[in-house]
This record gives structure tokens, sequence and C-alpha cells, in this order.
């Protein structure tokens, strides 16, 4: 045993060493790494003066540009100039990087419509040339160097050019544009395809609540909640006829079929944009007057916006060293985007393809910050070599010899349930939206009379070492080892998920490598859990929370100090935009609203102290029953103010980032990394490392909980039936095995690239824990209930289940609540169905002799 310990500790020096051996670096913000090398090719012997309007994207990996119109013989000032429109077609090979041309490759001359990237290919909607408006849509496709055309599309319900468009979740949005080219005029059209169903053909929505426009710019991004329509600037024609530029900007949000305005002006008119990041959105160029053509034009606003969604805040974040082309698109492939030709001032086109790279900000964490974290892994180390001496039994190993104080469970107990997701979750979820969620930790108030008076004395006076003893002597072994399984399974699942998420937040936020991150934190929680058992565990947490709910206070406090008016202007400017909002009363199932979320908040809590081994095992830890109760009540105690603390936190960074908004880095992808995000970039040395231990200790205070907890479950539910006696040494073995098994996990997610893996594993398992309280209460609550009833409950449940989540027909939160409440009914019921000659079950259950 001491030479395994030894070996993985050697893993994790070699992990600090790698930490330390990181190379400081020097770029301090983001920045765009412009290139102006590629150029349109020469067409009939002809230098190629560009092309505006055209359709243009990549199908599969070949820059396609196709139809558009220029001035190709003289500038339009000048005597005699004649705007010609095309049906030629660029692409850029991906095999021999070289432009190849094909003429006639459009079924007309056309130019000004919308380009829709597909897998398939190249949808181009609509478009005009110099007498009329067209309602066409057609896919683009190249095969072995020819052009193939299918019309197999449903044509716009009226013509439409100088519309805009864009993608999302698989429904094509059409906003805008002209229906004429003679007295042309704008509309105020808002179509939609959705292409799951496109026999279906283009709907018409509702338009937004602003003036009508041609030429404005559109891009899908994320609003913090839900994935939304951008829609900015354009232009307009007034009662006589002239040309009236707009700035306002609207987004809609499809999942609630709603527009909003947004704050600011947005001076982009026929320029473009797109998502970048997790939630701000890049606006390159426009104009904001119409100044006739002339040789004297100063060619049009070469600024690069950006926007960001959640603040609703534009800053101007470069200038671009080139002319910034309008009436044109921005595509990206393979981290490099292009913007493919257009015009830079009225009249003149450009044969440039501008790309452009970003490069993100880099920051090393400094000497400082990597010593506070390796004197933090160090103490964590220290105190499980300290509680390894006091390990002579699996009693000791799993309960800790019942003599562990009532308070520091209360603490463990509050850590358990605080993993790393949460520390940076709920704080993303404050800052993208409101308080609506505060409610979801009511629950442990709720069911604190539940634990303390029905579910403590069960486990309490059985003397179990695990939740599903009492799922034996109830039912049967059967379905003990059908639960402990699935815990198991489920507790290496999620050892996996805690592991990869805060690496990849920590990555994001402070480029630490993904693998080293999982390392660091999976071989110290497995040696210090290996090593000390349960009294390690818990005592670890205790001093976890104590580091995480400082490091919270700690940086409300910096927050507080480097906003106008502190405390109050952060109070102030929150009300202002509605950020404590709590969320709307209607009673509707299907809605996160205050209902739903307190009826999921009581079920969910109710699972997860009354049935999870992580928790339960903790209630068998103190010397008495009344102190286990006290254990509980203190969780209880933290849990609202640490709710509060952690909400605030994220208000605290949306006005933060609201009054200093060049801070906030363009290319976080990850919107939950905002915490770590400000931490890494905003606090001083020390502070730093101190709270970035505190993301570690968030995460292996989960982390080695769920190690214990499953080795006891395995231990005590299978091998001491099978083997009769179970030994420390087992134990330990055991703890270290599903613990590696908990690492791997976490590396396959990030090198296979399978993040969805958890969502469908967590959503598998769901599936049969979220019956875990179900049959728990069947036990307890009734005497008619038998085992066989318990399996008809189990499987109803889970069938219930996945009827509502397909259906959904409730919300997700709710999905506990199904499984607990179908469970209780279908085994009930079903029990009456079998018959089974059981002997005095009454203390089994509430019931008394």
């Amino acid at each position: 045993m001491n030479r395994k310990i030894s070996l993985i500790l050697c893993l994790f020096i070699l992990s600090l060493s790698r930490l330390m051996a990181l190379n400081e670096t020097h770029v301090i913000e983001d920045k765009i790494d412009w290139d102006a090398s590629l150029s349109l090719p020469a067409i009939h012997g002809k230098e190629n003066p560009g092309i505006a309007g055209a359709f243009s994207g990549f199908i599969g990996d070949n820059l396609v540009i196709a139809g558009g119109a220029n001035f190709p013989n003289k500038k339009p000032w000048e005597v005699g100039s004649e705007k010609v429109w095309w049906s030629t077609l660029y692409y850029r090979s991906s095999q021999d990087s070289l432009w190849h041309v094909i003429d006639n490759a459009l079924p007309k001359k056309i130019a000004y419509g919308v380009s829709i990237m597909l897998p398939e290919g190249l949808l181009c909607i609509g478009g005009c040339d110099s007498e009329r408006c067209y309602d066409d849509v057609f896919l683009l496709t190249l095969k072995n160097g020819e052009v193939q055309i299918s019309t197999d599309w449903p044509t716009l319900p009226v013509p439409l050019a100088n519309a805009t468009g864009a993608l999302l979740d698989n429904k094509i949005f059409i906003a805008g544009g002209q229906e004429q080219m003679v007295a042309a005029k704008a509309t105020s059209h808002f179509l939609m395809l959705d292409l799951a169903c496109k026999d279906k053909g283009w709907q018409r929505l509702m338009s937004w609540p602003g003036e009508a426009r041609g030429y404005a710019v559109s891009t899908v991004q994320n609003n913090g909640v839900d994935k939304c329509f951008y829609l900015f600037s354009g232009r307009n024609y007034d009662a006589k006829g002239n040309i009236k530029i707009l700035s306002d900007g609207y987004v809609y949000n499809p999942q609630i079929n709603s527009w909003n305005r947004l704050k600011g002006d947005f001076p982009v008119m026929a320029g473009t944009a797109m998502p970048q990041g997790a939630n701000h959105i890049l606006l390159l160029g426009g104009s904001d007057t119409m100044q006739p053509a002339s040789v004297s034009h100063p060619g049009f606003d070469r600024k690069v916006r950006l926007f960001h969604t959640i603040t609703q805040t534009l800053i101007v974040k470069d200038e671009c060293p080139y002319p910034l082309a309008l009436t044109t698109n921005l595509v990206s492939h393979n981290g490099v985007t292009y913007l493919t030709s257009g015009e830079i001032h009225p009249g003149v086109r450009t044969p440039l393809v501008l790309s452009f790279r970003i490069v993100p900000y880099e920051k090393s964490l400094g000497i400082v910050n990597y010593l506070v974290i390796v004197f933090y892994f160090l103490l964590l180390a220290w105190i499980g070599y300290y509680f390894s001496k006091r390990q002579k039994s699996t009693n000791d190993y799993f309960k800790g010899g019942g003599r562990i104080p009532w308070w520091v469970v209360g603490l463990s107990i509050f850590g358990t349930a605080l993993s790393a997701i949460t520390f940076m979750a709920i704080p993303a979820k404050a800052y993208a939206s409101d308080w609506s969620y505060i409610f979801i930790n009511a629950g442990i108030l709720m069911v604190v009379p539940v634990i303390i008076f029905l579910f403590i004395p069960f486990f309490r006076k059985l003397n179990s070492t695990t939740a599903y003893e009492y799922l034996e002597v109830r039912f049967n072994y059967a379905i003990r080892v059908f639960s402990s399984l699935s815990f198991i399974l489920f507790q290496i699942g999620r050892m996996g998920v805690v592991l990869y998420l805060p690496a990849i937040a920590l990555n994001i936020a402070t480029g630490m490598d993904i693998m080293l991150c999982i390392s660091l934190m999976g071989i110290l929680s497995l040696i210090y859990t290996m090593m000390g058992g349960i009294e390690a565990v818990v005592w670890t947490e205790a001093l976890q929370v104590v580091v995480l709910m400082g490091g919270a206070i700690l940086c409300i406090i910096f927050i507080i100090c480097h906003v106008d008016g502190g405390f109050m202007g952060i109070i102030s400017e929150a009300c202002i935009d509605n950020k404590f909002d709590l969320g709307n009363l209607d009673f509707d199932l299907r809605q996160p609203a205050l209902w739903t979320v307190l009826i999921a908040s009581f079920f969910t809590n109710l699972t997860t102290y009354g049935t999870d081994q992580t928790m339960v095992q903790r209630y068998m830890t103190t010397e008495t029953e009344g102190k286990a109760r006290k254990s509980v009540l203190t969780n209880a105690c933290l849990t609202i103010p640490a709710s509060l603390i952690f909400f605030f936190v994220g208000t605290a960074l949306y006005v933060f980032y609201k009054s200093h908004p060049a801070d906030l880095s363009m290319t976080i992808v990850d919107g939950d990394a905002i915490f770590p995000w400000y931490i890494f970039s905003q606090l001083p040395q020390g502070v730093t490392g101190l709270l970035i231990s505190g993301i570690f200790a968030a995460a292996m205070s989960t982390l080695s909980s769920s190690m214990n907890s499953a080795a006891t479950a395995y231990v005590v539910d299978i091998h001491s039936r099978l083997y009769k006696n179970a030994s420390l040494k087992t134990a330990k073995n055991t703890t270290a095995i599903l613990g590696c098994l908990g690492i791997v996990f976490a590396y396959m997610m990030a090198t296979w690239e399978i993040s969805s893996l958890w969502d469908e594993f967590n959503r598998i398992l769901g599936l049969i824990l979220g019956s875990m309280g179900g049959l728990f209460l069947l036990g307890m609550l009734t005497v008619r209930a038998n085992s066989w009833g318990a399996i008809c409950g189990i499987v109803g449940s889970i069938i219930v289940q996945i009827y509502f989540i397909n259906s959904q027909s409730v919300h997700l939160l709710l999905y506990t609540t199904t499984g607990v409440i179908s469970c209780f009914v279908i085994g009930y019921v079903c029990s009456f169905f079998f018959k089974e000659n059981r002997k005095d079950i009454l203390h089994l259950t509430i019931y008394k002799h």
C-alpha cells in the first residue's frame, strides 16, 4: 500500500513540476491579427476590381465567392460608368490553395442576397439585378471542381434584396430588405425557415418594434440564457424618398418569441457582424452617412466594435489597418475569419479578401500564485497523512469511528454539495440573468425537518454504513445491490465531470492545461482520501469551505472597491437593470417560474440529503443522533447566506464589467468561466492564487466525497457479501480503483472531446437515481409496500421520466420530482397485486407497535 501511495505521490509531484515550469507570457489583452495577402484573381486578363453583394462562404474547405456587382470599367462618378451584375463564381481550393474561376456558374446574374453556410453547401437567398428583386432560394455545392445548383428549396414569400439573415438552431431567419429596385422602399419582413421541416416553407414572424430597414446587419449569439437573433442598424427612406441611416439595434429570442430593443447606438449600416466567444459580437465597419460617390470620399469606417450581449456595452476594440468593405460577408473556417471582398467607399470595390485571427489574452499566474497553490495542496496532503495514522479498521475508514465533531460534519455536508461547478455556475447564472434560481437552495430549509425526524433516526437506528442497507432489510438484497451499483456508476461519472468542467473553465481563463488541472485535482484528492479515509475527507472539506467562502467574500470586496459608488453603486445599477428579479409567479411547470423552482428544490434536496450515500455516510460519523441532527442544521444555516453571497458575486461581476467592458475577454467561450476570468485577470498576486485554490478546493471537496462514498458502497453492500470480511486494505484499494476510474473518465472527456457524454450519462443514470427518493419514502411511509411493488416502482418511474423528457411537458428541474412521485405511487399501487410473507416491518416504517 505504501508503494501504491508513493507512486500516486510521484505523479502528483510531476504535475506540480509541470505547473511551475509554465512559461511567463506578456500579451496583456486580446488582439486581432490582420492579413491582407489574399486577393481575388485577375479575370479575363484584367485586374479584378472586386465584387460587392456576392454570395460567399465555405463549401467544405473551399472558400467560395459567387455573383455580386461592380463597376468594371469606370468609377461611378466618371462619365459613362456602368454597374454590372455577375454570375461568375470564384473558389479557392483547399487542395492547391489557388483561385479557380467558373463563368456563368449561377442561374442568373444576381447580387445583394443572403448567404447561409450549411453542412451540405451554401444556401443563396433572394437578391437582385439592375431591374428587379428575386424570391429565389437555391443551394450551391461543389463536386470535383464543378458547380451544382439545387433549386429544391421553398422560395421566399416576397422578392427581397439587401436583406440580412442568420442561422439559429437549424432555423434560418431573414430580416428587412427591399422588394423592388425602382422607387426602393425598405420593409419590415421577418421570415423563418425551419430546416427540419422545410416543406412547410417560410413563416412570417412578428417584426421588430422599430422602423423598416434594408442593409441591416445581423448575427446570432447567446444572451446569457438563450441563443438569440441580433439585428443592427440599416437604412430606411423618409416621406420624400431620402435615405435615412438607422443606428438602433434589437434582439429576438425565439424561445419566447419576443423582441427587445438594445441599449446604445450602432452606426454599422451595411457592415458585417459575427459572434465571438460566449457573449460577444464583433461589428466590422459600416457607415453612418450617405455621402455621394466621389474621388474625395474618405472611405468607410474602419472601426472594429465589440458588443457584449449581457451587459449591452459597445466599445471600439480595434481599427483595421486596411479598408473595411461593406455589402459583403464574414465567414469563418478553422479559426480564421474572411471578409469576402466588398465595397470600400461608394461605388469602389476591393479585390482584397481580408482575413484575421483573434489572439487571446495570455498571462502566467506568476510565482507567488504558484507558491500559494502549492502550499494549499501540500496542506491537504498533510491532512491526509495525519489522519492515516488513525485508520485501524473499516469502521474508522468509513465512519471515522463516530468521533468527528458535529460542526465539522456540518461544514463537510455543505462542502460536498458545493462543487466547483456550483462555485462558478451560480455567479455565472446571476451575472447572465437574475436571481430567479436562488430558491433552488431554499429546498434544504423545507427538507431539514424530514431529514432530522425521518431519515437520520432510521439510519442511526440500523447503525447503517450505507443508505442502501435499509433497502435490504425493508425490501430485499437485489434492490440494495441495484441501488448501490447505480450510485457507484453515477459517482464515477460525477468524478469525471467535476474534474473536467472546472478544468475547462480554468483553461479558458488562465491558459492552464486541461490535463494538468485534472491531474492536480484528481491525484491530490485520491492521495488524501486514500490515506485518511472519511476523517481526512470531512476535515479537508471543512477547510475547503472556509477557502471557498472566504474567497468569494474577498472577491466581492475587490469588486466593490473598483465600482463607482461601491456597494450601493452595485445595488443601484443592478436594480435599474432588474438583476435582482426573483422570477414570475405563474404556476407553469414548463417554465422555471418561482413555483417550479420551489417544488423542484424540495424534491431534489429530499433525494440528495435523504438517500445520497455521500450525505448519509456523514450522518453516521458523529457520536450521537443529536449531533448528526446538529450537523444537518449547520449545513442548512450555511446554505442560505452562501447562496446570497454567490448570487451577489454574479451581480457584482455584471456591474463591474458593465463599467469596464474593455476588461472582458472576447475569447471566453464558456459563460461559466466569467468568475475564474475575473479572478485571473483582475486580482493581485497571491490573492489570485488563493481563489484559484478555491476553485480547486470546490472540485476536490466533491471529488473526495465521491471517492470515499463510492468505495463505501462497494465494500459494504457488495464485497462484504461476497467475501464475508472486508479489511482496511480492501477499502483503500477500492478507493484507489474507483478514484482512478473517475480520473480516467475525465481524461477521456478531455482527450476525445466528448463533453456531451456527461449529459447522456447523467440523463440515463438520472432516470434511475431520480427514483431513489421515492423508493426510500415508499419503505418508510407505508406498511403495504413490498419488494415486487418497489421493483415496479423503479421501472415505472424510469418510464414516466422518459415520457416527461421526450414530451418536455415539465421543466427539466422537475425530473427528480416526477421520479420520486411516480416511484412512490406506482410502487404502492403495484404492491397490492403481490403478496409477500413479511414479519415485523413496523420498526422499518414511521409506525410503531
